[in-house]
């Protein structure tokens, strides 16, 4: 029976994908459970219709996301936090901080899980921050001065 994935099922199928499934598997468990629904002529081109719209969608967002990467990276982006004398951070500037300094000084608003630091920040200088989405990668600098 061919029926079309509503979510992302592992080791069945993705969302949107129109796949062949036996008889039982599909009445028994996938529709039941609103998984999946019978591949009709009306049903595959409406899924049709949303796949090319996921794509069209992603390649917007990456394309966004490599300008916004590009500005970053021409954008001087300073965060204050407290210090010692000998330039060690009493608290650790991390993603969130980081995050919220380009959204108020380059007025770019990064995903939760762009920014991939191997850990948080703990001392004053200039860092190289990655930045990644999906396969768009790139990295923009921050300076950590002392307040």
């Amino acid at each position: 029976m061919k029926v079309i994935i509503l979510k992302d099922i592992k080791g069945v199928g993705r969302k949107h994908e129109t796949i062949e499934t036996s008889d039982g598997h599909a009445l028994n468990y996938l529709i039941p459970k609103k998984l999946a629904i019978a591949a009709t002529p009306s049903a595959m081109k409406e899924a049709e219709q949303r796949r090319k719209q996921v794509t069209d969608r992603a390649a917007l967002d990456t394309a966004l996301l490599a300008q916004n990467i590009a500005t970053l990276a021409e954008t001087r982006i300073v965060i204050k936090a407290k210090a010692n004398e000998k330039g060690h951070l009493y608290d650790a500037v991390g993603e969130p901080e980081i995050r919220k300094a380009a959204k108020e000084q380059a007025r770019i608003d990064l995903s939760d899980d762009a920014i991939k630091l191997e850990k948080p920040i703990k001392e004053l200088g200039t860092f190289d921050v990655p930045v990644a989405v999906g396969e768009v990668f790139g990295k923009f600098s921050i300076i950590i001065e002392a307040e």
